[in-house]
């Protein structure tokens, strides 16, 4: 089996926005829409103990996506490698998959009428390239790869990280592969993440 996704290591992150930036850039993303949206946590504690991090966003590419199980013309489809992605051309833009999605990693093209979403630069992996965001991510934060392989990047960053720092969003039955690290010095990792918008 396999499942390709995301591994992002929170410690590292410094809330640059290179990765907004290349994910709209390389995906034609429209104005007030991200597939890849940050949020700040914190700070929280007393000056000068203070804590804090950027919280990327995306989709969380699961398992059981419940976005695959509503959509009535099949557009939203998983890989054999657990890619979730959408097929514009099956889309009606009915917004079922928007309502499915724990995580509002969704949106709407209104010009398009189409709904989107990341699609780890689906069209990149197809000429051997990684998404975007991993590649524009200067302080090496972000891993893509196969979670299921132990030689992956992506498993060999959570090897490295430890168990008890590894994080993923809350699931609902619909299993998110993306991880997150962060170690208790940086931050407390929330059991109630922000939505995407």
């Amino acid at each position: 089996m396999a499942q390709k996704t995301l591994v992002i290591d929170l410690d590292r992150c410094t809330g640059c926005g290179a990765c907004e930036t290349a994910c709209k850039m390389e995906n034609n993303v429209a104005l007030g829409v991200y597939y890849n949206k940050l949020h700040e946590i914190g700070p929280v504690g007393t000056f000068p103990n203070l804590k804090g991090y950027w919280l990327p966003h995306v989709c969380q590419q699961c398992r059981d996506a419940p976005c695959v199980a509503v959509c009535p013309t099949h557009a939203t489809y998983q890989t054999k490698d657990g890619q979730v992605l959408i097929d514009k051309k099956k889309c009606i833009g009915c917004k079922l998959c928007m309502k499915a999605c724990p995580y509002g990693a969704r949106s709407f093209n209104a010009e398009l009428k189409v709904v989107e979403k990341c699609t780890l630069c689906h069209h990149l992996q197809e000429v051997g390239e990684k998404p975007a965001c991993v590649k524009a991510c200067c302080a090496h934060a972000r891993f893509f790869g196969d979670i299921d392989d132990p030689n992956s990047d992506v498993s060999k960053a959570i090897a490295a990280a430890g168990k008890e720092n590894v994080h993923s969003m809350p699931d609902h039955g619909n299993h998110p592969s993306v991880r997150y690290i962060l170690h208790k010095k940086q931050g407390d990792w929330l059991k109630n993440p922000p939505k995407m918008i």
